[in-house]
């Protein structure tokens, strides 16, 4: 196998389900297919992490940790990653630093072989201690960029970060293009300067929404990337990644050409063309293109949520007025990269601000403790005029957030202890509280086992939550 072939990461059992079936395949739907995913050859599988260990509790009823047991018994060959969001871990803030370390700890232990690490704001600060622990661990480390387009945002500030994470000790960079943002050119100048400017593998991560992430790959692999993200073709598209099958097909006859069992992966696509079938409730995207992506920054899932904001105020006649506010309201606010939990932040204000009529006359409370410095350092300097608006003449905080956060799994160990089988439910209740109390409860009163049907079919009424990551 020559030196210079692309790898490729798959995405299909976390970011393709939850691009586009708000995550919620269901661990049955995975297992009878990942002895055959584990012989094609990938790098690796993301697995875990993102929005699925919050919906495995949530909606599916089924134990995070149990389900990465079984695919690690599966996966013997190929290397399991997960998504973590730094001190937010997977939730949507930040946690204490003794709860971060007791995770990333378990979730190794548990047979995790690669984490990426990404913070939404790409503040180093952040992903301190998470990098350190998985290094402590033997874990890959992989030290992510937030990509995003900006004043403040160039090669320039990517290859700082990339260069400030190599000292923090990654192994690897990972691009995150989370709304499809990242153009051919612009990747390929990228991926040149991390190569040549950092010395470690670089990895690329995009997602279709704007039409553009296949050709951006094409590009990152004439400039020597090492892996790129991609889904089967039966969960591509739209607002996941691109197809594994096309960029395979695309690559031969190239020096970079990955190497990958086409028969497998065409039995794998008809497998899960079949259990698409059975999410279509949950079914959010007609693959489809979507370039208002590119005037505002907003990936499709995150314009859904708009909607149905404003259906429920009778407002939908404002959606335009939202989408235009939306960039203003990221510019006000320092150009935070629209990934969570700053995409949820600035979108909820831009609704706000047009529903009330007047910018800033109502404020989330996120809204204030992003402006105090609670979710870390903005790219750019937030707008003095609106920072008074939002918290008139309180001093923002200058410190790592985490700082100011105490321990917290006394409590949480204190609190779930009726409930408590194994030291992993201290974490699941320590991250999502409301939502593992109830889990834990129903599986101490042996009602876990639901009824499947209920959960692949879904209420056929109410809105899909938006994770765009």
């Amino acid at each position: 196998m020559g030196t210079n072939r692309i790898k490729i990461t798959d995405t299909t059992l976390r970011d393709a389900h939850q691009s586009l079936l708000a995550t919620r395949m269901k661990l049955e739907h995975m297992l009878p297919i990942a002895e055959k995913m584990d012989r094609v050859g990938f790098h690796s599988v993301e697995v875990w992490g993102g929005a699925t260990f919050d919906t495995c509790m949530r909606y599916l009823n089924e134990d995070p940790w149990e389900r990465l047991d079984k695919l690690k018994e599966v996966f013997v060959k190929t290397p399991l990653q997960m998504l973590l969001r730094g001190q937010n871990i997977l939730g949507y803030k930040h946690y204490a630093d003794d709860v971060v370390e007791a995770f990333v700890k378990k979730a190794v232990e548990h047979g995790i072989d690669i984490i990426r690490i990404f913070d939404a704001l790409n503040d180093l600060r952040n992903l301190e201690k998470s990098i350190a622990v998985a290094k402590e661990c033997g874990a890959h480390v992989q030290g992510t960029i937030s990509y995003t387009i900006s004043p403040v945002h160039n090669i320039d500030y990517y290859v700082d970060r990339a260069q400030k994470l190599k000292s923090m000790g990654s192994d690897s960079i990972c691009i995150k293009d989370m709304a499809g943002l990242l153009a051919p050119v612009p990747a390929q100048q990228l991926v040149l300067a991390l190569k040549e400017k950092v010395g470690l593998p670089v990895q690329l991560h995009s997602h279709y929404t704007s039409g553009m992430a296949a050709m951006a790959y094409f590009k990152a692999a004439e400039a020597g990337v090492d892996v790129i993200d991609t889904c089967i073709s039966s969960l591509a598209l739209g607002t996941s990644q691109p197809a594994t099958e096309s960029m395979v097909a695309a690559m031969e006859g190239t020096e970079f050409a990955p190497e990958l069992d086409l028969s497998l992966l065409t039995e794998i696509a008809q497998y899960f063309a079949d259990v698409r079938k059975k999410y279509g409730a949950f079914d959010v995207s007609a693959n489809i293109v979507d370039t208002n992506v590119l005037q505002y920054q907003i990936p499709g899932g995150m314009i859904s949520n708009f909607m149905s904001q404003l259906a429920q105020q009778n407002a939908l006649d404002k959606l335009a007025a939202v989408l235009s506010e939306v960039p203003k309201v990221r510019k006000d606010l320092g150009y935070p990269p629209l990934v969570t939990p700053t995409s949820q932040i600035v979108g909820t204000q831009a609704v706000l601000n047009v529903l009330a009529g007047e910018r800033y006359k109502m404020i989330s409370s996120e809204t204030k403790n992003y402006v105090r410095g609670f979710y870390g350092q903005p790219p750019a300097p937030i707008d003095e005029e609106i920072k008074k608006l939002i918290i008139g003449d309180e001093e923002p905080i200058t410190v790592r957030p985490a700082d100011l956060i105490e321990p917290q799994l006394p409590q949480a160990k204190a609190e779930i202890a009726p409930y408590m089988e194994k030291e992993e439910d201290v974490l699941s209740y320590a991250l999502f509280p409301a939502v593992a109390k109830k889990f834990l409860e129903e599986r101490l009163a042996g009602k876990v086992k639901v009824d499947f049907q209920i959960a692949a079919e879904g209420p056929k009424s109410g809105t899909v939550p938006y994770h765009p990551i």
